[in-house]
C-alpha cells in the first residue's frame, strides 16, 4: 500500500480550520474535554482489531505484543486522563510572600493551542495516540502525522481519527519528508515529535522562526552493563527480551553490551539459553517475532554484521525482512555499529574490568535515551549517579516506560521534555501565574518616592 501525500493546500486548510476552532474557546471547557476523551476510548475499542491487524501487516507484530506495547498503553493513559482531567485542570492557589500581601497567588493551567504531533514507524499507534491523550486533556487541537513506512497502520489511524473527531479539532495528514517540510512551514503552539535526532533538528530549525515550544522524543545508543556479580540467568532473559521486543526497533532498546570480562563466556551461553526459551522454535517462523520494517533498514543492519565476529545468531533472510538476534564480538568503538543507533536485533558486546571504564565510555558519547545496569543495587545507583540518560533501569530493561507515574523523555541528543500521565497534560499546557489583589486596602510602601524603603528592604 502506498499513501498519497497530503497536499500543501490541504495542510494549510487544516491549520486554519483548527486555529478558527480553537479560537471559539470550546476546547477550554473541562466537561467537553472529558467527553472527547470518552469518544477517544470508545473509538479505540471500535478500531482495536483493525489497528492490530495493520500492525501485523506492516511489522509482523503479534496481537499480544501489539496490545502490550501499543494499544494497552493508550488505554491506560486514557483511563487516567478521564478520571483526573478535572483535577489536573483546576486552578491552584500558591503561598504569597509578605511583600505581596494581602494579594493571593494562583497558577492557572491553560491549553497551549494548536499543536502538531509527529510519530515514527516503530510504535506507530502508541507514539501517536499517547501524546494525543495529553493534547485532548489539556484542551488543544492537533494535527497528527503518522509514518509513511507503516502505510497500513497509518491509513487505519486516519480512518479511526476521521470516524471519531471532527477535522477542525483532530486531523491526520499523510506522506513523506516533503510533507514533513510543508508541515514544519506552518506555525503551531507546540510541536510534539518522536523520531530521529536528525528529524528533530530539521523541525527545530523550521520552527525557530516562530519560537515554537517543542517536545522531542529522539533516540541514541542506550548502553547495557552486566557486572561481575549480576544474576546471569535473569540478566540474560531480561536483556534478550528487551532486545527482541519489536526486533530491537525500539528507541529504548539496549543498544550495546558492556559485560565484565570475568563473566563474558558465561553470559553468552546464558543469553543463548534464554533466547531459546523465548523462541523455542527459533525466530524465523515465529509469529511472536517482529520483522524489519523495510529493505533499506535491513540492508543497513546487514552491513553491521561485517563490523565484528558473530558469537551467536547472525542468520537473516532479506526476502522475509527477518534477521536473527545476533551477538557481535570484537567490535571497534569507531566502527559504524558503534557510531549509529542500531535499531535492530544486533548486539555488539564489549568487556570491561572496572566500572570507571564504562562511565568514561558512556560519558564520552551523546547522552542516551536509556541506561541499563545489571548487578548489585548499590553499584547500580553509583553508576547512575556518575552518568546521565533520559531514563534508566537497574536489573531490568524497557520497564521504566511502563510506569506512567514517572516521566518518559530524553536529555541532550536523545530529546527534550517528557510525558505520560499528568506530564502529558502539562506538555500541552501553559502554567499561567495570576496574582489577585484586593481594592479595599492599598499599601503605600511600594509607590514612589519610596518613603518606606528601609522597611521594604528588610522585608525583601
Amino acid at each position: 500500500m502506498a499513501l498519497e501525500n497530503t497536499s500543501a493546500e490541504r495542510i494549510e486548510e487544516l491549520v486554519l480550520k483548527q486555529r478558527a476552532f480553537y479560537a471559539t474557546g470550546v476546547t477550554r471547557e473541562v466537561d467537553w474535554r472529558r467527553f472527547q476523551l470518552k469518544c477517544f476510548a470508545e473509538g479505540l475499542k471500535k478500531w482495536e482489531k483493525p489497528l492490530c491487524d495493520a500492525l501485523w501487516e506492516d511489522l509482523h507484530k503479534s496481537y499480544e505484543e501489539a496490545y502490550i506495547t501499543e494499544i494497552g498503553l493508550v488505554y491506560g493513559e486514557l483511563r487516567e486522563a478521564r478520571r483526573k482531567v478535572g483535577r489536573w485542570s483546576r486552578r491552584r492557589r500558591k503561598p504569597t510572600p509578605l511583600t505581596v500581601m494581602p494579594s493571593t497567588s494562583h497558577i492557572v493551567r491553560e491549553p497551549l493551542g494548536c499543536t502538531l504531533i509527529v510519530s515514527p514507524w516503530n510504535y506507530p499507534v502508541q507514539l501517536l495516540l499517547n501524546p494525543l491523550v495529553g493534547a485532548i486533556a489539556a484542551g488543544c487541537t492537533a494535527i497528527l502525522k503518522p509514518s509513511p513506512y507503516v502505510p497500513t497502520v497509518s491509513k487505519v489511524i486516519e480512518e479511526f481519527i476521521a470516524d471519531t473527531f471532527e477535522e477542525d479539532y483532530i486531523a491526520v495528514v499523510q506522506g513523506n519528508r516533503v510533507v514533513n517540510g510543508e508541515l514544519f512551514r506552518h506555525r503551531y503552539d507546540l510541536v510534539f515529535l518522536t523520531g530521529s535526532p536528525s528529524l528533530g533538528r530539521i523541525a527545530m530549525q523550521a520552527q525557530a522562526q516562530y519560537l515554537t515550544p517543542m517536545v522531542l522524543e529522539l533516540g541514541g545508543k542506550s548502553p547495557c552493563i552486566v557486572d561481575r556479580d549480576a544474576r546471569l540467568d535473569v540478566a540474560a532473559r531480561r536483556i534478550a527480551w528487551g532486545k527482541c521486543l519489536n526486533s530491537g526497533q525500539t528507541c529504548i532498546a539496549p543498544d550495546y553490551l558492556f559485560v565484565h570480562e570475568d563473566i563474558k563466556d558465561a553470559f553468552v551461553e546464558a543469553f543463548k539459553k534464554e533466547l531459546a526459551g523465548l523462541y523455542p522454535g527459533g525466530t524465523e517462523e515465529s509469529d511472536k517475532y517482529v520483522h524489519i520494517v523495510k529493505e533499506s533498514a535491513f540492508d543497513r543492519l546487514e552491513s553491521y554484521l561485517a563490523c565484528g565476529e558473530v558469537l551467536a545468531g547472525g542468520r537473516h533472510d532479506r526476502s522475509k525482512l527477518w534477521m536473527e538476534p545476533t551477538l557481535l564480538d570484537k567490535v571497534s568503538p569507531d566502527s559504524p555499529v558503534m557510531q549509529e543507533e542500531i535499531f535492530g536485533p544486533i548486539f555488539p558486546i564489549m568487556t570491561f574490568r572496572r566500572r570507571e571504564e564504562v562511565v568514561a565510555f558512556v560519558n564520552s558519547r551523546e547522552k542516551p535515551l536509556a541506561f541499563y545496569y545489571f548487578g548489585k543495587g548499590a553499584d547500580g545507583w553509583d553508576i547512575i549517579r556518575e552518568t546521565t540518560s533520559g531514563g534508566a533501569c537497574i536489573n531490568d530493561t524497557i520497564m521504566h516506560i511502563a510506569n506512567s507515574r514517572i516521566p518518559f523523555g530524553g536529555v541532550g541528543n536523545s530529546g527534550m521534555g517528557s510525558y505520560h500521565s499528568e506530564r502529558s497534560f502539562l506538555a500541552f499546557s501553559h502554567e499561567r501565574a495570576v496574582v489577585k489583589s484586593p481594592t479595599w486596602i492599598d499599601l503605600k510602601f511600594r509607590y514612589m518616592p519610596y518613603k518606606f524603603f528601609s522597611l521594604m528592604k528588610k522585608m525583601l
